[in-house]
């Protein structure tokens, strides 16, 4: 075991991180600070939590701190609040005989803290921080690893992957997100396993692949899940795109996947439904693509039948519905922004005030940026924006349908067809009052056919 010197900047989490430590220190029990937090104060990182390991059951745990909950009774799990921080405290533990890729048949506590790093990921995820002391600990040659940034799990790969299958994901999550190597066995084993990862849940793979999407290298994760065969496992459709060639002359930059890469790129701080919009906008592509007798390629109606494949994958994930509506709406509308400076008022007026409008004219402008380059429409609606603020919102119709009632008309299948295009006369300006709308209303009431 390695016992390196270590001081860190001590933020106000890390006082009091080291102030639960001392607590339990003092009460005899073995403890420190484990994983991700100690991984990210050795790179020179501020954690924005810290997971805390000892060898107090929960019960001991539940007599030494007043604000203390159980959240993982059968892994002994608990939650400790103190001085208004939140600290995951586990009890160390050894896990035996995995049978189903993810539940451990028999867990036992231990009181040794080098024993319970032993059943974690990956080497640099299973290092503990005595922070009283200042020294990190380490039995499994994670500074080493962290110092020649590569992601290695901690024994055999093959048989920490099988423990939990969505671990190979979350190696591909970190080398991209520290810009680490995967180590050459743990790699090979992660191709090796590809296909067990069609059994893990969609929920938790819609939670790893959402956070590879917003971390800080997406594409390189992309790219990862390419190489290892994942991405052909859990998102086929993605990985059709490789190869897909595009008309050179919008899109210098080569096949679909490639283009699709680059906006993930010049991505910054997205959200998860704007990462997602991007992955998924040209999604239809693969299947649309013909070819002119002149040459020239051509992709008819993708972008409805990325709307298809759109809304099958984030079902596939679980999404909500709400994630859903933003994400598929995005694809499938993304081509409208080219024809925006030709539409008539009203449905311009409608796509301003679309409450996807900001997501969807962010993906416009990646679009642009990432094949060839031109922005003459997102300049074109930033500057009618900055002239005309009031056009982002839709003002009250001037009439309504009881208007229509109380001046005789009988309620039918005409009064969504003249109401419609009575606003849309509202919103080029037509007429401003109500009286005017009205009018308008009753003249085109008697011209109405019903259809």
């Amino acid at each position: 075991m390695r016992k390196i010197p270590f001081t860190p900047r001590y933020t106000e989490l890390l006082k009091i991180a080291t102030k639960v430590t001392k607590i339990l220190k003092s009460a005899g029990f073995e403890t420190g600070l484990v994983g991700g937090c100690v991984r990210d104060l050795w790179l020179g990182r501020t954690p924005s939590d810290c997971d805390i390991v000892t060898s107090a059951t929960p019960e001991e745990l539940a007599e030494l701190f007043s604000d203390c909950r159980i959240v993982g009774a059968a892994f002994g799990v608990s939650l400790v609040r103190l001085d208004g921080f939140e600290f995951e405290v586990a009890t160390a533990r050894e896990e035996r005989f995995y049978l189903d890729g993810r539940h451990p048949e028999e867990v036992r506590y231990t009181k040794e803290l080098a024993v319970d790093v032993q059943r974690r990921d990956f080497t640099i995820n299973a290092l503990w921080f005595d922070p009283e002391e200042a020294v990190i600990y380490d039995t499994v040659g994670g500074i080493d690893d962290l110092e020649r940034g590569v992601v290695r799990t901690v024994g055999d790969p093959l048989e920490r992957f099988s423990e939990d299958y969505l671990r190979m994901l979350r190696a591909i999550r970190f080398a991209a997100r520290l810009r680490f190597e995967l180590e050459f066995e743990t790699e090979q084993a992660i191709i090796k396993l590809a296909p067990k990862c069609r059994e893990i849940a969609g929920e938790r793979l819609k939670t790893e692949l959402s956070q590879m999407l917003i971390g800080n290298d997406p594409s390189r994760a992309m790219r990862l899940l390419l190489k290892t065969g994942i991405l052909a496992v859990v998102l086929p459709e993605i990985s059709a795109l490789v190869g897909v060639e595009q008309p050179p002359q919008f899109h210098p930059e080569g096949d679909v996947f490639t283009h699709t890469m680059l906006m993930l790129e010049h991505m910054a701080y997205p959200d998860v439904n704007l990462a997602w919009s991007v992955l998924l906008h040209d999604v239809g592509k693969a299947q649309t693509q013909s070819v002119d007798p002149d040459g020239r390629i051509r992709f008819f109606g993708h972008e409805s039948v990325g709307e298809e494949s759109a809304q099958k994958i984030l079902e596939r994930f679980r999404f909500s519905v709400a994630e859903r509506d933003s994400v598929v709406h995005a694809v499938k509308n993304h081509m409208r922004f080219a024809s925006v400076k030709n539409m008539k008022k009203p449905k311009l007026r409608r796509l301003l005030s679309d409450s996807n409008f900001a997501l969807e004219l962010e993906l416009h402008r990646l679009d642009c940026i990432s094949c060839h380059g031109m922005l003459d429409v997102f300049v074109f609606l930033l500057d009618l924006l900055r002239e005309s603020p009031q056009l982002s919102t839709l003002p009250k119709p001037l009439i309504m349908g009881r208007d229509l009632i109380e001046a005789g008309c009988l309620p039918g299948p005409k009064f969504s067809r003249v109401l419609d295009a009575i606003y849309d006369k509202q919103l080029s300006g037509k007429f401003q009052t109500r009286e005017d709308a009205l009018k308008a209303a009753l003249k085109l009431w008697g011209k109405v056919a019903i259809k």
